[in-house]
């Protein structure tokens, strides 16, 4: 298997260099995927370990650089992975979910190759089949800003990633036999911190230190399931520096509202008397608050951390005011030496408007849902690899749903939604929400610009309050209830691309789809061809190989 491994890396090296030119870095890593014991609230229970770890190896890379990742999986159930926020450009081959690759088989390996090209930032990545993002298998993925790349404040004394998610102590296949049963898996039985919970018992060995006198970059990530998370640091501010690999303007907070699958980036400085102090990181909009802690130690601290914790907010209209508060710092260089407010994005004609509304609904009496009054099944065959192939029409229908939600839904149906986007064109999404429960949606293989959440419906007289100067551009926004959010963006990078709620059991029942983007083209200038080591299932397994793009 080394030498085996061996040969591959140099296949890719060698066929990466027509591409990059061999400009950019490499990183290479092996993970071992296997199943583990735990037992982060008391009760153990089998997790999935990489490298054996819990959460997962952080990977820390920089601008440009090529990421090499060797995937053994060594469960006894299929295992793919995405990296929420890393945008692929021209290469959703590396995206990780079922539209897009065949799983990785039990014992058997894959490697992933992407490059985290024109970026920086914070981002996760975690299992994208079944609820096995409920056992484990996440973690942080940084990308540095290169060195001749300014950055809008001063180098920090050190840079942690701190993974914050709601918590089940039930296995992941037992959640699945849940949602498959038509029930739903219910509240998390608690929250972690780095998978761990401080006991409070004074023995707690601390996740981080901190020397006086000194800032600190945290980087906050929510890999959990369902559930947003307030966090915030005992007797410490925090300045959101940037978020979901956009500069932000420098505010300064007490606590910050991370929905699920989002990161935020802040500066601590340990300027407050030396000691221990809590992270904190609780639930959001239930009706329980449940609380985790974790410990900070200043380096000369002396003295334990005071067990009165800062409260958390109440309700969402706080949330929605601090999203509000939100800015994109437009004279920050971010991947790149221009500004980041040097594209304008407010100043584009918008050529489509789509309309997506959740709908939580039963199927012959089981629990679904629904956007537009269609609920999702993946493909047998990945999408990508149906389009590539030219057997997308025996795979799935184009456009199942309308741009435009119906007035009224009698029936639900189940099927595979892929919508055409025009290749290069500017589009507005609505996300609309009539329900009670807070959603978090996600779209790869982009970043959009998250121009406003407000209460009630949308209608076209709404664009008069978006924020067309300096809204964040990220790759996750939130909904609240009874409220719509909107996004624009161009759709201008190739592939095929996941448009899902991140609240899992809702994406798991239905609530996703993908986004075709074909450039008539067919060039190496808008997408690569599909690698020459990338797995074959379905129906493309014993067809002929397409003639490969050329430039």
């Amino acid at each position: 298997m080394g030498a085996m491994w061996i040969v591959l890396l140099c296949l890719l090296a060698v066929t990466t260099l027509t591409v990059v030119q061999g400009e950019d870095p490499y990183l290479f890593f092996e993970w071992n995927v296997t199943y583990g014991t735990i037992a982060p609230l008391g009760v153990p229970q089998q997790v999935i370990l990489i490298n054996g770890q819990f959460p997962g190896p952080n990977i820390n890379s920089t601008t440009n650089n090529n990421i090499v990742i060797n995937i053994f999986n060594n469960l006894d159930e299929p295992f793919l992975v995405t990296w929420s926020g890393i945008q692929q450009r021209k290469n959703s081959w590396q995206d990780g979910l079922p539209g897009t690759n065949c799983p990785i088989t039990a014992g058997t390996n894959f490697t992933y190759h992407f490059q985290v090209k024109d970026q920086i930032g914070s981002y996760i990545y975690y299992p994208t089949l079944g609820m096995q993002r409920g056992a484990g298998a996440f973690g942080g993925l940084r990308v540095n800003s290169r060195l001749l790349i300014p950055v809008p404040y001063a180098d920090p004394a050190d840079d942690y990633t701190v993974i914050i998610h709601d918590w089940w102590t039930k296995s992941h296949t037992t959640l699945k036999n849940i949602l498959e049963s038509g029930r739903s898996i219910g509240r998390p039985a608690g929250v972690l911190i780095n998978g761990k919970v401080a006991k409070g018992d004074g023995k707690d060995e601390p996740l981080f230190t901190m020397e006086p006198g000194k800032t600190y970059k945290y980087r906050i990530c929510n890999t959990g399931l369902k559930t947003s998370l307030n966090f915030r640091i005992q007797g410490h501010s925090m300045m959101l520096v940037e978020m979901e690999g956009s500069h932000t303007v420098q505010n300064s907070y007490e606590s910050l509202d991370v929905h699920v699958s989002q990161c935020y980036a802040v500066l601590v400085t340990a300027d407050k008397e030396p000691k221990d102090y809590y992270m904190v990181a609780s639930t959001r909009f239930q009706r329980k608050e449940i609380t985790a802690t974790g410990i900070i130690r200043y380096t000369n601290g002396k003295g334990p951390a005071s067990p009165e914790l800062p409260p958390a907010p109440v309700g969402w209209a706080w949330s929605l005011n601090q999203f509000r508060s939100y800015r994109w710092n437009l004279t920050a260089s971010a991947a790149r030496p221009n500004p980041q407010g040097s594209y304008h994005y407010g100043a584009i004609n918008i050529t489509r408007t789509i309309k997506l509304a959740n709908k939580a609904t039963k199927v012959n009496g089981k629990r679904r849902y629904a956007i537009n009054g269609v609920s999702h099944v993946d493909a047998t065959t990945p999408l990508k690899l149906a389009e590539y192939y030219g057997v997308a029409d025996k795979v799935f229908k184009y456009n199942v749903i309308e741009d435009e939600p119906p007035t009224s839904i009698k029936e639900v149906t189940l099927q595979t939604i892929v919508l055409n986007m025009t290749f290069r064109t500017f589009i507005e999404i609505i996300f609309e929400n009539h329900e009670t429960a807070v959603q978090s949606w996600h779209l790869d293989g982009y970043s959009f610009f998250a121009v406003a959440i407000e209460a009630g419906t949308w209608s076209p007289e709404k664009r008069k309050n978006y924020n067309l100067l300096d809204a964040v551009s990220r790759h996750t926004i939130q909904v609240f209830p009874k409220s719509w959010a909107a996004i624009l963006l161009t759709f201008d990078n190739a592939g095929i691309w996941n448009i899902r709620s991140e609240i899992w059991e809702r994406r798991y029942l239905g609530q996703q789809l993908y986004a075709s983007v074909i450039s008539p083209a067919r060039s190496l200038r808008d997408e690569y061809n599909i690698p020459d080591y990338a797995q074959l299932c379905g129906i493309v397994v014993n067809l002929p190989k397409p003639s490969p793009y050329t430039i």
